[in-house]
């Protein structure tokens, strides 16, 4: 979570996903915290449709967004 919010920050979002995709390679699961920062990342690099895809991906895996990632 630490490097995804420093890469939101540098305004590197390519990293900050790839920083998440690492967490699942590594077969750990995301939890909602993880999320957020991917989403808000998303948002903050205008990257609307990203953001989007990792609220869906969210529900999916039986997560609940919370006030946190509606507002990211």
């Amino acid at each position: 979570m630490a490097g995804m919010s420093a890469c939101e920050k540098c305004e590197q979002w390519q990293r900050a996903l790839a920083l998440f995709c690492e967490v699942r390679e590594a077969k750990l699961e995301p939890d909602v915290i993880i999320y957020n920062a991917g989403v808000s990342v998303c948002r903050k690099s205008e990257q609307w449709q990203r953001a989007l895809a990792l609220l869906s991906e969210m529900r999916e895996v039986k997560l609940v967004p919370d006030i946190i990632t509606y507002g990211a």
